[in-house]
């Protein structure tokens, strides 16, 4: 599974900082992790459960900036199943 345009501009954004985020995209539910400067870092993909937990892809992103806060690498890893 790859992560469309419409999801990338969707995570581009900045949110509330160190909280975890859970909302419905199209017919997925998403889940993502937020890092200190409120980007998202960890994304979870798929059907929400009984527990609440997402049952499907996971992924990562890698996100490395100067120490002047210029963005040098932006890209999502896929980790696999969840």
């Amino acid at each position: 599974m790859k992560i469309g345009e419409k999801l990338l501009k969707l995570l581009g954004k900045k949110y509330m900082p160190d909280h975890m985020i859970t909302q419905k995209f199209g017919r997925y539910d998403i889940s993502f992790k937020t890092d200190p400067d409120g980007n998202p870092i960890l994304l979870f993909i798929g059907a929400i459960d009984k527990v609440g937990r997402i049952k499907g892809e996971r992924f990562s992103r890698v996100l490395i900036k100067t120490k002047e806060g210029q963005i040098l690498k932006d890209h999502w890893d896929a980790k696999g199943k969840t």
